[in-house]
This record gives structure tokens, C-alpha cells and sequence, in this order.
């Protein structure tokens, strides 16, 4: 079995956080039910309760409330702006417990600073790996080849989505990898030939393969494909295709999900069900990862609320506001509740159609006009006079 899936996660206080630690052992990657409610406010407030005795700018902001008494309850949490881990370094763990030190984009710009100490990307790890294998992705067997639209390693790399790149290779025997963000010696480059060769390798191996990172990447590389009159690829029809991160400054090129789709499966020959998209961020690495339905339904160790751009009081199902994560499984930063600059809308189970039993949301873009920058956002940067 996956080592992901077996090896032990543990909280580093079990007297403080047996909450946490019982929350997140849930094995189920979608049940939200009244067990499971209970459990995630217990923890939250442990959560609650770790972060205002090691974080004084939590502390403050915590500043003596009540503990989670129901999910209503969830309407006074205090939250942070995503845009706070821009500006500041906040941790609730000391430096020398930091196993990761991730940003969320590129040489320039404003990037967030998140700390992962060796529990928080444990728990997070095990968390895709159960969502992976929930779906059936997880071949201990079968060697595949992998292309991944995100940045080579490299030891001064810190972006998150290199990490995850990096990461999602533990599911499957590796027969090769290849990069669509090569290093050139002083930088990164979209190396569109580069991808192009890669493919046509994988269709003549006839082994399966699973393409991760920003898909702007995989549709400029279909773009290419077709400028040079090149024929279909028949790829093995257990690939997979999982996005990450957006289209962000290439938004004006950008194709509907089902578009993109169709092309993958006519130029590729993926089957739709064998590419999922996913969203997420170094400020909440909670994974949220289409159904068969391309919807992104809410996972057990994490709950949504949907705030009024207004008003910023929660919102019912169906209608659009900033995006907030709750999750009480980070240890190493005051992150357990995130106000995103993204609007969003959330959706009962039972308007999606498949039989995953949670809610789940949609993203219906950025909230205003910003500088700030994404992990996407400096990708998209590479993709300029190369597509």
C-alpha cells in the first residue's frame, strides 16, 4: 500500500491537539455528518487555542472569543486575508520545527510565506493520498511517465506548486519525468518543443502517463501541436490529467474547462473522466479536486463559507462572495481560517449528480484589481512570445 496512506501523522502536542489529530485520522475523504461536524468544531477550537498561545498577532485577533459552539458558530471565526501572508511572516511553531518554508510565486512580486511544520505536511500529504486512492489513482505497479507544468527543482526553488509537482509523483511508479518549466541555468523557460517531444515519447512507449501543473502550459502545448500539422497522439487511456492553479495573465487566451477538455481528448485521446481540475493554495494546502462531474466538492477536514463582498456576513448556498477555508489541521501557522481574494459560490451534493455526499463550490474569478501575484500568475509570465 502507498506509504502515504499508512505512514503515521502526528500532532506534535497529543495532549494539546488530540482533537486535531482525531479529526484528521478521519480515513473517509468526503463525509460531512454530524459525527464529523463535532469533531471539526472540537478541533477548531484546539486549533483556536494553540494558535492565540503561540501567536500574538492571532492572540489579538482571537482576542478571547468564546469557544465554537455549532456550526453557526462558524459565522464569528476570525479569518485572515490570504493577501496577509504577502506582507508578513506569522508563525505559531519555533523556525528550527519548519520542515517547509513555501512561497506562493515567483523571483518577483508579492509573495505569501507559509510554514509547514513536519505534522501539517504530513496531514496534508495524507490527505491527497486518500483522496488519490478514493478515486482509484493509486498504482503501486505500474510504471507511467510524467510531465509536469511546473518548475524544475532546483534548491533555491520554494514554490509551492514545485513541491506539489514534485509530490505527485508518489503515486505511481516513475518511468520518466519531464518538466514544461525547464531550468536554463539562470532562470525558468515553457519549453513548448520540449513538451511536445516528450508526449510523442510517451505515445510510442504506450505506458501510461499522468501530466500535473498550470494548464495554460498543457493548452499552449496543444496550440503548438497543432501550428506544426501534427497528428494526434493516442496516449494509454489510464493517463491522467490533473490541473492546478489558474490562467491568470494569459486570461484572454484562456479556454472553458470543457473546451480544454475536448481538445485534450481529441489531441491526446484522454477520456474527460481521466482529467480533473483542482484548486488550492499555499495559504491553505487543503486538496480540492474534481469529481467525475468536474465539480470541487468540500473534503472531510475542511468546511467553506461563501461572504458577502459587501458585507462580508455569510451567504446561503447559490450565491457569490470571497471564498473562505476552514480547517483546524495547520499547527505551524495561525492559517486554520482564510479569507481568499477569489468569489465563489457554494452548492448543496445534490446539484452536482455524483455520489460524493459534500458540498461543493465554484470559482467565478478574482474579487477587483490587484498587484499581487500566484504561483500562476509568475507562470504565466514564461508563457509570453513562446506559445
Amino acid at each position: 500500500m502507498n506509504p502515504h496512506l499508512t505512514s503515521p501523522a502526528l500532532v506534535p502536542d497529543p495532549a494539546l491537539l488530540a482533537d486535531v489529530q482525531r479529526f484528521c485520522d478521519i480515513a473517509e475523504p468526503y463525509r460531512h455528518d454530524a459525527g464529523t461536524d463535532a469533531l471539526f468544531l472540537a478541533a477548531m477550537n484546539e486549533a483556536n487555542a494553540w494558535h492565540a498561545a503561540r501567536s500574538p498577532f492571532f492572540a489579538s485577533l482571537h482576542d478571547g472569543r468564546p469557544p465554537l459552539a455549532s456550526m453557526a458558530d462558524l459565522a464569528g471565526q476570525p479569518y485572515i486575508h490570504a493577501n496577509f501572508f504577502k506582507a508578513h511572516e506569522v508563525l505559531s511553531v519555533p523556525r528550527d520545527e519548519v520542515a517547509v518554508h513555501a512561497t506562493s510565486s515567483g523571483t518577483t512580486g508579492q509573495k505569501s510565506q507559509m510554514f509547514w511544520d513536519a505534522w501539517t505536511l504530513r496531514a496534508g500529504q495524507r490527505m491527497v493520498a486518500r483522496i488519490f486512492d478514493h478515486y482509484g489513482w493509486i498504482d503501486d505497479t505500474t510504471p507511467v511517465h510524467y510531465l509536469l507544468y511546473t518548475n524544475q527543482p532546483r534548491p533555491d526553488v520554494k514554490l509551492g506548486s514545485s513541491f506539489t509537482g514534485q509530490f505527485m509523483t508518489d503515486f505511481a511508479p516513475v518511468a520518466s519525468v519531464d518538466y514544461g518549466l525547464a531550468h536554463t541555468g539562470t532562470t525558468h523557460e515553457f519549453d513548448a518543443f520540449g513538451c511536445i517531444r516528450a508526449l510523442r515519447r510517451f505515445a510510442e512507449t504506450g505506458a501510461p502517463v499522468r501530466i500535473f501543473g498550470f494548464p495554460a502550459f498543457l493548452s499552449f502545448t496543444l496550440d503548438r501541436m497543432r501550428a506544426l500539422g501534427l497528428p494526434p497522439l493516442e496516449l494509454n487511456p489510464r493517463s491522467l490529467i490533473l490541473f492546478g492553479g489558474g490562467w491568470k495573465g494569459n486570461a484572454d487566451r484562456q479556454l472553458a474547462k470543457p473546451e480544454l477538455y475536448r481538445r485534450i481528448n481529441a489531441q491526446l485521446g484522454i477520456p474527460d473522466e481521466r482529467i480533473r481540475d483542482g484548486f488550492g493554495s499555499v495559504e491553505h494546502s487543503i486538496p480540492y479536486l474534481e469529481c467525475r462531474n468536474h465539480r470541487l466538492h468540500v473534503p472531510t477536514w475542511s468546511r467553506v463559507l461563501i461572504r458577502s463582498v459587501r458585507t462580508l456576513e455569510p451567504l446561503p448556498y447559490g450565491e457569490r462572495g470571497y471564498l473562505q477555508f476552514l480547517s483546524p489541521y495547520i499547527t505551524s501557522a495561525p492559517a486554520q481560517s482564510v479569507l481568499m481574494g477569489d468569489l465563489a459560490s457554494l452548492h448543496p451534493h445534490a446539484e452536482c449528480g455524483c455520489d460524493t455526499p459534500t458540498p461543493w463550490f465554484e470559482i467565478h474569478g478574482r474579487a477587483g484589481l490587484t498587484r499581487n501575484r500566484s504561483c500562476a500568475i509568475a507562470a504565466a509570465e514564461l508563457l509570453k512570445d513562446k506559445s
